[in-house]
């Protein structure tokens, strides 16, 4: 079954279930709608990778989402994208803790004999094609520049 596949399954169980709160369900809809929409634009079906960037792209919009309404005396919003952050990881692989990336840098650098961090664009190359889907981008990046920059 794909993802795409099982977000519609899941979709349909949860309205069968009417969930509480249905905040599991307005999620899927969302992701769902997201989705088709690539493919209409498209014209094609989208691949599992295309379909867990579009996953990636929702748990990013709702993050700074989080991050713009954090501390404003909104704990219920907080809570609410919170949830949501938590019901879309349930549908993509997990990412690479601080440590595991750490060493993948490490292990970059050293393929690459990169000295400082104007060798950071092929450090960078290097490893997002090596972690698509297992770290997020501004985590990478925040990784690269401690390794290089000590």
């Amino acid at each position: 079954m794909t993802l795409a596949e099982r977000l519609a399954q899941d979709s349909r169980e949860a309205m069968r279930a009417r969930e509480e709160g249905r905040l599991r369900l307005s999620v899927l809809r969302l992701a769902l709608a997201a989705i088709r929409n690539e493919e209409i634009a498209r014209r094609r079906p989208l691949s599992e990778e295309e379909v867990q960037g579009i996953l990636r792209q929702q748990m990013r919009q709702r993050r700074d989402a989080l991050h713009e309404i954090e501390g404003r005396g909104r704990p219920e919003a907080e809570e609410r994208l919170r949830a949501e952050l938590d019901a879309i990881a349930t549908y993509l692989p997990p990412e690479l803790d601080a440590q595991a990336l750490e060493g993948e840098v490490k292990r970059a650098v050293e393929e690459l004999g990169a000295m400082g961090l104007r060798d950071m664009g092929r450090v960078m190359a290097v490893l997002m094609s090596r972690l698509r889907g297992r770290a997020d981008g501004a985590a990478v990046q925040a990784a690269v520049r401690r390794v290089l920059g000590a």
